[in-house]
C-alpha cells in the first residue's frame, strides 16, 4: 500500500511538473515558430504552431545582412562574454582558494565581509561605478563593461564551498616536495576542481551575454553594443515586423541553447557539489 502511494505520488508530481514545463516553453515555442512565418501570419488566431508557408530564409537575410548590423553585435557580444568569463574564472578561483587554503589571521572575517555584500542590490551602486568608470577614462569603452563584471561574490563562495572538500593532505604532500601556493593552486586545487569550473564558466557566460544593465549604462557608441542592447534597435526598426524581431531573438538565444544542451551535465552537477559541500 506505501508503495502504490509513493508511486501514485510521484506519478502525479511528475505529472505537475511536465505541464508546468510546456507553460513555460510556449513563449519560446511562440518565437521560434514566429520566426519562419510571414508577418502576416504570425498573429494569426488560432496559433499555427506548425506555419503553412515559410519564410524563414527571408527572415535570417533581414536580420544578418540588414539595416542592423547583427553580426557585430554577436562579436561584440562573444568578445566581451568571452574575455570577463576567463577573467572571473582566473579571480573567483584564487580568492577561493586564498579562503580555503591559505591560513591567516582574519581569513573567516574577509569571508563574513564578502558575504554582507551580497545583500547590496546592484542597482544601488550603479552611480558610484559609473563615477568610477569615468573617472578611469573608461566610459563607452568595453573594458568598462569587462571591470565591473569580472569581479563576483557568488562564484567565489561557490568555489569555496567546493574547495573545501579538497582533502588538505594533497596540499600537504605538495608542501612538502617544495611546491608553492601558485604550483598547488595550478597544478593539484585547478584539475580537481573542473567541474565546479565549467559551471562557473558556463553561467558567468550566460549571465554576460545576456547582460543588458552594464551595456545600458556603460555604452554608448552603437558600434560597441552587445546582442541585448542592439536587439533593442530592432525594435526600432522593425517595430510592425514580429516575424523579423523573432528571428532576432532567436538568433540571439543560439549560442545560449548549444552551450547549455552541450554542458549541462556539468552545471547540475557544479551546482548540487558546490551546494551541499562545506
Amino acid at each position: 500500500m506505501q508503495l502504490i502511494r509513493k508511486n501514485m505520488s510521484r506519478v502525479i508530481t511528475t505529472s505537475i511538473m511536465g505541464a508546468l514545463s510546456i507553460v513555460f516553453l510556449i513563449p519560446l515555442i511562440w518565437m521560434i515558430s514566429a520566426a519562419f512565418k510571414y508577418e502576416k501570419d504570425v498573429m494569426r488566431f488560432p496559433i499555427q504552431w506548425i506555419p503553412e508557408k515559410i519564410n524563414v530564409a527571408y527572415n535570417f537575410k533581414m536580420v544578418w545582412m540588414g539595416r542592423v548590423p547583427f553580426s557585430h553585435f554577436y562579436l561584440n557580444s562573444f568578445k566581451v562574454a568571452i574575455i570577463t568569463t576567463l577573467i572571473t574564472l582566473i579571480i573567483s578561483s584564487m580568492s577561493a582558494y586564498a579562503l580555503t587554503k591559505i591560513k591567516f589571521k582574519g581569513r573567516n572575517m574577509v569571508f563574513l565581509a564578502l558575504l554582507s555584500f551580497m545583500i547590496i542590490p546592484d542597482q544601488a551602486t550603479l552611480i558610484p561605478r559609473f563615477l568610477l568608470i569615468r573617472w578611469f577614462g573608461l566610459y563607452d569603452t568595453h573594458a568598462a563593461i569587462i571591470l565591473m563584471s569580472m569581479f563576483s561574490i557568488y562564484f567565489t563562495f561557490l568555489l569555496r564551498q567546493f574547495m573545501m572538500g579538497v582533502s588538505d593532505e594533497y596540499i600537504e604532500a605538495a608542501r612538502i616536495d617544495g611546491a608553492g601556493h601558485l604550483r598547488i593552486f595550478w597544478s593539484i586545487i585547478i584539475p580537481l576542481c573542473k567541474p565546479v569550473l565549467a559551471t562557473v564558466a558556463i553561467i558567468k557566460f550566460i549571465w554576460t551575454w545576456n547582460d543588458y544593465q552594464n551595456p545600458l549604462i556603460f555604452l554608448l557608441n552603437k558600434n560597441l553594443y552587445t546582442i541585448p542592447l542592439g536587439m533593442t534597435l530592432f525594435r526600432d526598426d522593425y517595430s510592425n515586423n514580429y516575424a523579423i524581431m523573432m528571428t532576432a531573438a532567436v538568433s540571439a538565444i543560439i549560442p545560449l541553447v548549444i552551450v547549455f544542451i552541450a554542458l549541462q551535465k556539468q552545471v547540475i552537477n557544479g551546482i548540487s557539489l558546490g551546494g551541499v559541500k562545506g
